[in-house]
């Protein structure tokens, strides 16, 4: 037995054997982080750890019967014993199994201390993820499926591309006109449009939209021949109740939306309290034009507003007494100034202009409503002026989730934050994939000291717009509220807005105790943005503590009218200055003094 083990040691079978083992098992390693990086099949690492397991027998055995002599292998039976240099060989192999020890020892570190944090850091996502997926779940359940429709995307059969236009043009005015019924849920144009030339089953998207019914159609045009084609379903089994296709010219398009409309309210066998509304009827003539100027607004492009902006002009001047065209211009220009795309005071003033002239030709017309409470909010600080005007948008069209989500605003900004979620719950439950909604949501939710569900619906609106900017800094915001300053710095890093990360930073290092990172953040972020950015600088600074700093930067933010100080009330960021006496006189000086809040009348009109 010994004389056995002497040659199998002589023969260096033993190193053979452990060298073999432990560069199977770095090998296995490397192959299940190479192999779940590409999301390969499970059988792929079976047959990579089958092959190592086979491959030591093979590797013993060739240890055993062959050696590593000056002219290359041979056969051990060939070798002459006095010449063999195992010896040598056992020696080299003894490095080698040194060399891979140390490598094995530097991997498993690697995936002790940074993998097995990227884990970590995956699981907690995956979690949230999984919050938010149940948040979703448990605000789109909160209304009944009986009589809720979704309206998809009808599908642009025409020759050519640029007519896309027409027929999302078209999907958008019937579901408007379906929203008109109080009778019926009608989910929201973001979320409907939200599933536009994505492959997903019908029944997928009811149940993710959280809808009874389900109409998507076709529009073919030409000229002035249109062909629409039109078609109900049932989500329960994706059958199709109705279907129909109708051939006429612009001159009668108005007529197959108001069909349309009665023909889903009889298959739905709905008792309604009132007729089915009809469309507001346009000259065909500036319709397509009418279109296509509201198309290229919602591209956010500054080149996207000008060109809608010219159409617009065109459409008023064929049609002047268009309210839906001057409303139109003025969302333009009030995006524009919302998005520094002009010069504010320029745009906002314009937006303001626009909308009361198509107030002028329609005092009931509710998106101007909403553009006119919008600008008296954040430009003109004239909160009475925006509880007025929103109040009016919302009698008159209470399902709107473009009037409901500035009316929670409102009620932020006055601290109503209860009344605010519920708001914004229920502009959830009709627009279930919208991000600006989560966002606001989250908002809120923060602001009422509901910390994680900030963070998880901050989450879902990131999952729904990941290129949207500053949301990733509010999750640490968000975070850094419900102390967890570590993940709040994590989250920062990752916004890719540059001045919404370096305010981040600056109060995710404070919260560490990392001053020197967290300086070095806030001098970059005054000397890049501080023209612009004051008011954010103001809560940073607030965040860490500095009193004097915050009223020097909250005065030098009404210097320019920043449009965030409609929010300095109700912003968590602030508490530390808020016993500060200056902190009541500054709010006074903007008419925000919790008295003056209180004095302003805003009821909030809801659709059930």
């Amino acid at each position: 037995m010994n004389g056995i083990f002497a040659e199998l040691k002589r023969r260096n079978v033993f190193r053979v054997g452990i060298a073999y083992v432990v560069s199977a098992w770095v090998v296995a390693q490397v192959a299940e982080l190479v192999l779940s990086s590409f999301e390969a099949p499970s059988w792929v690492m079976r047959a990579v750890l089958l092959s190592l397991a086979v491959g030591l027998p093979l590797a013993l055995f060739l240890a055993w019967a062959f050696e590593l002599t000056p002219e290359g292998i041979k056969k051990e039976s060939e070798v002459d014993r006095s010449q063999s240099i195992t010896a040598q060989t056992g020696r080299k192999l003894d490095f080698a199994i040194i060399g891979l020890l140390v490598l094995a020892l530097g991997y498993f570190a690697y995936d002790k201390f940074v993998l097995s944090d990227a884990r970590e850091a995956a699981l907690i996502e995956a979690a949230a993820q999984s919050e938010a997926s149940e948040a979703t779940e448990s605000n789109a359940k909160s209304l009944p499926t009986d009589n809720s429709i979704a309206v998809l995307p009808f599908v642009n059969m025409s020759a050519y591309e640029e007519q896309e236009y027409f027929s999302d043009g078209l999907t958008e005015e019937l579901l408007n006109l379906l929203a008109r019924i109080p009778e019926l849920r009608v989910i929201a144009r973001t979320s409907s449009f939200y599933y536009k030339d994505k492959e997903a089953l019908i029944s997928d998207i009811a149940r993710e939209l959280n809808v009874a019914y389900v109409l998507e159609g076709s529009v073919r045009s030409g000229g002035k021949a249109v062909r629409i084609t039109a078609q109900l379903i049932s989500a329960e089994d994706s059958s199709h109740l109705w279907s129909k296709t109708y051939d006429r010219t612009l001159d009668d398009i108005f007529g197959v939306q108001d069909e349309i409309a009665a023909a889903v309210v009889e298959e739905l066998k709905m008792s309604l309290l009132d007729d089915v509304p009809t469309a507001k009827e346009m000259d065909p003539e500036v319709y397509p034009l009418y279109l296509q100027a509201r198309e290229l607004s919602r591209r956010s492009t500054q080149e996207g507003h000008q060109q809608s902006i010219e159409l617009y002009r065109q459409v008023l001047a064929a049609a002047p007494d268009l309210p839906a065209a001057w409303a139109g211009l003025a969302e333009n220009y009030l995006v524009m100034a919302n998005k520094v795309l002009t010069p504010i005071a320029e745009g906002y003033d314009q937006a303001k202009r626009f909308a009361g002239k198509a107030l002028a030709l329609d005092p009931e017309y509710a998106p101007a409503h909403a553009i006119l409470g919008w600008v008296a909010m954040v430009h003109d600080h004239d909160l009475q002026g925006a509880a007025r005007h929103l109040e009016r948008a919302l009698q008159l069209d209470p399902t709107n989730t473009q009037i409901v989500r500035p009316a929670a605003i409102l009620l932020f900004n006055l601290t109503r934050f209860g009344e605010a979620i519920e708001l914004l719950e229920y502009g959830v439950a009709r627009d279930p994939v919208s991000s600006a909604l989560y966002s606001n949501l989250a908002l809120n939710y923060f602001a009422a000291g509901r910390a994680k569900e900030a963070v998880a619906a901050y989450r879902s609106a990131l999952r729904l717009s990941p290129e949207a900017v500053g949301v990733q800094s509010f999750i640490g915001q968000a975070l850094l509220a419900d102390n967890k300053p570590a993940e709040a710095l994590a989250a920062m890093q990752q916004e890719p807005s540059e001045p919404w990360r370096l305010v981040g930073l600056a109060m995710a290092h404070h919260a560490l105790g990392e001053k020197a990172q967290s300086d070095q953040a806030l001098s970059e972020m005054i000397e890049k943005y501080g023209d612009e950015w004051r008011y954010n600088i103001a809560y940073a600074v607030a965040f860490r503590g500095e009193v004097d700093r915050t009223f020097e930067w909250l005065e030098k933010a009404r210097e320019i009218n920043d449009a965030g100080l409609s929010e300095v009330v109700a912003a968590p960021e602030f508490a530390n200055v808020r016993s500060d006496p200056r902190w009541l006189k500054f709010l006074e000086s903007i008419d925000k003094a919790p008295q003056q809040l209180a004095a302003i009348d805003f009821t909030v009109t809801r659709s059930d």
